[in-house]
Parts: C-alpha cells; structure tokens; sequence
C-alpha cells in the first residue's frame, strides 16, 4: 500500500485511451485515481458518469482524472456506451485502467475482501487516490463496493489540499471555499501579522493557550 507522502507507483497500464506510465501522464498535474469493482454494475455507472459531469470543475484546479476497473479495455468501452445512455453525457473523456489480473488493485491496496465475482474473484473497493505535481500521495478514501462516493466532497478536499499546499493555514470542519481557516500552530506569534494581513481572531479557551487562530481565507 501506498501511505500519505509517499511517491506514487509509476506504473504502466492499458488504458482506454491507450497505454500510459503514470508519472510521464501526471505531467506535472494533481490527478485522482480512483477505482471500480466491476463494468456493467449499478453503482459505478453512476459516478462515472457524475465524474464526465465534473470534469470542468476538476480542469480549474489542474487536476486530471483516471479510473480503474477489473475488466479489459474492450469491456471499458462497451461499458462507456452504457454511461452514455445512461446519464446523456457525450463519452467518457478521462482514461479507465484496465486491471484484469488485478496487479495494481492488490499493489496499491484496493481490494475489497468481502466483495466477490461469480467466480470467487474478490472486486475492487471504491478507492480514491488524489496525487499532487510532486508524484506523492496526498490523501486517499477506502469506501467499500456498495457506498457510492461524494465527489462533491472529493473536490472540497481537492481545494483544501491545494490552499494548504501553499498557505499557512488548516481548514477547519466542514470547511467549504471562502471560509475562514486558521492558522497552522508552527507559525510564531510575531509573524502572524505579516503572513496574515487580513488580521487573525483567536479563539479564548479555558486553558489559555492562543492556538486557535482564525483567519479569512488567503
């Protein structure tokens, strides 16, 4: 499995829109890859075709797409027909992997063991991998085959990985783009103003210490 900070595989794999190495496709992007127990299944029908739905919203944030599923690619295809019967979008633009002898769901951990194929063949879970520009490995969810995934929540995670990327700031709870956010407890009491200059409340507690520190949004 891969942990948080670690370097993302860079795997080759057939794909429906051809081969790929992972790293030379990240590109230099955030991506998310995010995996299906099977084609031809209810579940997963409906976020791929929710994901087609949102990925002019994932293209704002340079973020590239890339599903996995146990089938071929020639099932991935015929599968795509379906979505687009489906849900009316136009096709399926981001690659699907295919994983027929489940290589990669087992290398990076997504099996589902309580999920099997008529054959006895345990299915993928509902995993999501979100991958920033430096190859590693930023968050991932484990759902299991039978809860369908919020990608609502998925682009709000999106938005807080990238802001405290590169800010000096957490999201709090239920934090949603625009909102206050607070202050990381590493940075010191006499650089607040000057990285905050839209000020800073702090938050009194009973035990006195100053470490919640909200600020707007930078």
């Amino acid at each position: 499995m891969v942990n948080l900070g670690d370097e993302f595989p860079n795997f080759k794999a057939d794909t429906t829109t051809g081969e790929i190495k992972f790293h030379d496709w990240l590109d230099g992007s955030w991506a998310i890859l995010f995996s299906h127990p099977a084609d031809y299944t209810p579940v997963c029908t409906t976020e791929l075709s929710r994901v087609e739905k949102l990925v002019p919203e994932f293209k704002k944030r340079n973020v590239k797409l890339i599903a996995l599923s146990c089938d071929s690619v020639a099932d991935h295809k015929g599968w795509i027909e379906d979505i687009k019967a489906y849900s009316g979008v136009a096709g399926v633009s981001y690659p699907i992997i295919a994983d027929e002898k489940r290589d990669l769901a087992v290398k990076l951990g997504m099996v589902d063991p309580d999920e099997k194929t008529a054959a006895g063949l345990p299915l993928t879970c509902r995993a999501v991998f979100i991958i920033g520009p430096d190859k590693k490995l930023k968050l991932s969810f484990l759902y299991p085959a039978t809860t369908g995934r919020n990608f609502d929540e998925i682009l709000r995670v999106v938005d807080s990985l990238q802001l405290t990327a590169t800010k000096k700031v957490a999201t709090p709870v239920d934090w949603k783009p625009g909102e206050k956010c607070m202050v990381v407890p590493t940075v010191k009491p006499e650089d607040v103003a000057k990285l905050f200059p839209k000020g800073v409340e702090i938050k009194p507690v009973p035990s006195g210490k100053q470490y919640l520190r909200m600020t707007p949004q930078p």
